[in-house]
């Protein structure tokens, strides 16, 4: 049997993925090892182009609003990231200015509660004098080792404490180094954003260097249609937040429950996350009402699971499903797969990634179909 040229480049193409694949597996430590260095290093990039995607989103929307004219192009793009920073910044104010008084009042209401709650715990001591007497007997039958437990809290103790001292230092390295991280990251988003144009032109020049023309121009296809779904994705999600929080806070004043404003602000926040979010800010907002009315807490609380069920099958898979073009069983689907694999991070990237993956596929089956000239009689509804 003759072979060509290309046919031997595949058939050792094939092999030598088969043996580096069998030593990754025989290597699986190492190999991930290796990987958390890459990432490691990497991190701060990583992290400065997931900022500069996110800020990207309402800068072009900001971008397109401005005027036009050889005068202002090249201030067009730092006015732009300018004001998408501004905006930021006053939706993290306005929210801090929201909540922070709503937890000072919690706080003080708290504070002006503890002497009652002092009184009541008094009143209950008090009604446990008259079992004094059957407790100390009982007590009196018993027969400790003080000596053999004291050494043993004094072991667990210092135990504890090296452990904390050396949790401490590994917990501020961590710190130090997320800010680090997020700081250049910041930075490099920025250079990004003033520069994506040309970074993109830039990277279809490598593409079309270094594959096939017809993977090149796959690859692009794949990587615009991700690009659009995520951006669709961050826009719905934000939209459904809000949706959620306005909700409570019209549901809440019409039952004349304390703190509308504080939880709607707080559950649009967590509602960010993906189906669970909401969940957070339900638990917060029924510690904040339970201080003032506990009855009330759970008035509040029975008003979030109705919420929450409406929201849930109706609301966020129309809305966040229209936004990716996935249909509301994939949602839901792609959020439970998401959790499961990945928590929270994998909620909010299964959602987006199952929609290029439908439309991918999706878009394959139709070309399978025309090149089989398969009639439409034969798959469309009776």
């Amino acid at each position: 049997m003759d072979w060509n040229r290309s046919q031997i480049k595949q058939r050792l193409a094939v092999v030598c993925g088969g043996v580096a694949f069998f030593c990754a597996l025989q290597n699986l430590p190492a190999l991930a090892g290796a990987l958390r260095w890459v990432l490691g290093v990497l991190g701060p990039f990583l992290v400065g182009g997931a900022i500069a995607f996110i800020l990207n989103v309402p800068m072009r929307a900001i971008e397109a609003r401005l005027p036009r004219g050889k005068r202002w192009k090249p201030l067009r793009r730092p006015l732009a990231l300018m004001l998408t920073l501004a905006a930021m910044t006053g939706v993290v104010t306005l929210a801090a200015c929201v909540i922070s008084p709503g937890i000072g009042d919690a706080v003080r209401s708290i504070t002006s509660q503890l002497p009652a709650a002092i009184r009541r715990m008094e009143e209950q001591l008090a009604e446990l004098e008259a079992w004094l007497p059957q407790l100390e007997t009982f007590a009196a039958g018993l027969e400790f080792d003080w000596k053999n437990l004291t050494e043993k809290a004094v072991t667990l103790v210092r135990d504890w404490g090296g452990g904390l001292v050396s949790s401490g230092g590994v917990l501020m390295a961590g710190v130090v180094s997320g800010v680090s991280t997020f700081v250049i990251g910041l930075i490099f988003s920025f250079y990004i954003l003033l520069q994506k144009e040309r970074l993109a032109r830039q990277g279809r020049q490598v593409l079309y260097a270094l594959l096939p023309e017809t993977w090149a121009d796959k690859t692009l296809e794949v990587l615009r249609l991700s690009g659009r779904t995520f951006s669709s994705f961050l826009s719905g999600q934000c939209v459904e937040a809000v949706i959620l929080g306005a909700l409570f806070v019209a549901a809440m004043t019409v039952f004349r429950m304390p703190y509308a404003l504080l939880v709607g602000v707080l559950i649009a926040l967590t509602a960010l996350i993906p189906v669970v979010g909401a969940f957070i800010g339900c638990v917060v907002g029924a510690l904040l009402i339970a201080v003032t009315n506990p009855w009330q807490a759970v008035g509040f609380v029975v008003l979030f699971l109705v919420i929450q069920q409406i929201e849930g099958n109706l609301i966020y898979p129309h809305v966040v499903g229209s936004s990716v073009g996935l249909p509301s069983i994939w949602v839901l689907a792609a959020v439970t797969l998401g959790g499961k694999l990945m928590g929270i991070a994998g909620m909010l990237f299964f959602i987006p990634l199952c929609s290029v993956l439908y439309a991918l596929f999706r878009g394959f089956v139709k070309a399978r179909l025309s090149a089989r000239k398969v009639p439409p009689r034969k798959w469309r509804d009776p």
